[in-house]
């Protein structure tokens, strides 16, 4: 159809619904097939290692591909590259659905990081169509609900899985992917604007290269040995890549990130502070149904159903999505820097929670109550002080970063998680609680980090100009 038979919009508040339903699309692959790894490990006949690459890959995937197709709608329109996003997501989701073994699926999940281009789509095209004084408050929207689908996706996994299979974990965002695109193509009109550079390509190669010799030792370090010449050799490459990236990113004159921007306060804090918040919120989502599903014979766990580990973690994702309503209104008398603080501390109480104080079922969503107050106000929050931190026609692009960064986040966590938990599981047999205690640990030092960073935004992060 061509674009000038699009459907106009009688109220911004349709086109707005209609990116959210993307958003919220690729929100729920996050999330939805965690609670079953567990099943899928059986089902696919592999390790537990193996298995925590149908996250990691789609992880790894959107990071990478998240602000590649960010710049792609810059060039040739938003509205076109978030179709084609759309669609990646669908076809991956028809790859995972039909895999008949690890490697596949691993694939599948890949193409479905393509996804992740939804995110800085949608920022610009609300930067583009909505009133300017109606943009925070949209952006705001979008950044909690793309935590809220995550965690509807825990809650989901257990009855669709009793319902219809594991395999319908992915047939369900195929269907809201599908429904997506169509609406995108009817409703969104053409960007108003476009830009006339280029990628570099070479950028995005180093930034893959080291995203990549970064998480692969990290989740396979227990195998093949922290100490081993393979691992810090990875390591040691992947800080020299990523050296490189960030030197030719400030040379470019159309980088993928652009680094003075990074550099303003407000931004570099928020965005370490989203990193920090990534690592818990995906770790969590990863470990702690498999943690509660476990057998009480194992020395731990509750031994319940995918169903019931679901429902342990509702409060997380109720809450979350009740504190980022409420949030706008505590930023505006309170200040953004102290809503982040102590949504950061709030992040650090639950954690110690969940690391320390499992032995009771009714621990577990107390717990995750106070994480879901806790991430609700932050992203929303961190949304909004982007959006205050930038220039206006940088509104999309800074806030995709932002979400970009809360992935690449996600990816470390549940690399580090997953590697401590094997660490600690004997062959053959289910972890230890040990090596979960130990896990949750980590996050709760990762939190403490954010806790300390949100300290140092700027009290009033208005715009300023770049150093």
């Amino acid at each position: 159809m061509p674009s000038d038979q699009k459907i106009q919009p009688t109220h911004p508040r349709i086109l707005l619904l209609v990116v959210l339903l993307g958003v919220f699309a690729f929100a729920l692959l996050q999330s939805l097939i965690n609670p079953v790894l567990p099943v899928l490990q059986r089902d696919l006949g592999t390790t537990q290692g193996s298995i925590t690459w149908v996250m990691t890959a789609f992880l790894l995937s959107a990071s990478v591909l998240t602000p590649v197709l960010g710049r792609l709608g810059d060039r040739y329109g938003k509205d076109r590259v978030l179709v084609a996003s759309l669609t990646a997501l669908a076809v991956g989701s028809v790859i995972s659905a039909l895999a008949p073994n690890i490697a596949v699926m691993v694939v599948g999940r890949a193409v479905q990081g393509a996804g992740g281009g939804v995110l800085p789509l949608t920022f610009g095209i609300i930067r583009d169509e909505m009133p300017r004084e109606r943009v925070p408050g949209a952006i705001g929207i979008t950044a909690a609900l793309a935590a809220v689908g995550g965690g509807v996706g825990v809650v989901l996994s257990g009855p669709l899985t009793d319902l219809f299979g594991t395999r319908s974990l992915f047939w369900l965002p195929l269907l809201l992917a599908i429904a997506a695109a169509l609406a995108v193509h009817l409703v969104v009109p053409p960007s108003p604007a476009r830009s006339d550079t280029g990628i570099s390509w070479l950028s995005v190669a180093l930034m893959a290269a080291w995203l990549v010799a970064l998480l692969l030792p990290l989740s396979q370090g227990p195998r093949w040995g922290w100490s081993s010449n393979l691992v810090i050799g990875m390591l040691a490459a992947a800080a020299l890549l990523a050296v490189g990236w960030t030197l030719i990113e400030r040379r470019s004159t159309s980088p993928l990130v652009d680094i003075r921007m990074m550099r303003v306060t407000a931004v570099w804090t928020t965005n370490l502070v989203s990193l920090l918040f990534g690592v818990v919120l995906f770790s969590v989502m990863a470990f702690l149904p498999t943690f509660v599903q476990t057998p009480p014979a194992a020395g731990y766990g509750f031994g319940v159903s995918v169903t019931q580990a679901g429902l342990l973690l509702l409060p997380m994702t109720a809450l979350m999505f009740v504190a980022g309503l409420v949030s706008a209104r505590l930023v505006r008398r309170l200040g953004p820097r102290v809503v982040l603080v102590a949504a950061s501390a709030l992040n650090v109480a639950a954690v110690a929670a969940i690391a320390f104080q499992h032995d009771r079922q009714w621990h577990v969503p107390v717990a995750m109550g106070l994480l879901g107050i806790s991430l609700g106000l932050a992203f929303a929050t961190m949304s909004n002080v982007i959006a205050a931190a930038v220039r206006p026609d940088q509104t999309g692009v800074a806030n995709g970063v932002t979400a970009n960064v809360r992935t690449i986040g996600g990816a470390l966590g549940i690399a580090v998680v997953g590697g401590t938990v094997s660490t600690h599981t004997p062959p053959g047999g289910l972890p230890t609680e040990v090596g979960y205690t130990l896990g949750f640990a980590v996050l709760g030092i990762a939190g403490t980090v954010a806790l300390l960073t949100s300290l140092l935004i700027p009290r009033h992060p208005g715009h300023t100009s770049h150093p």
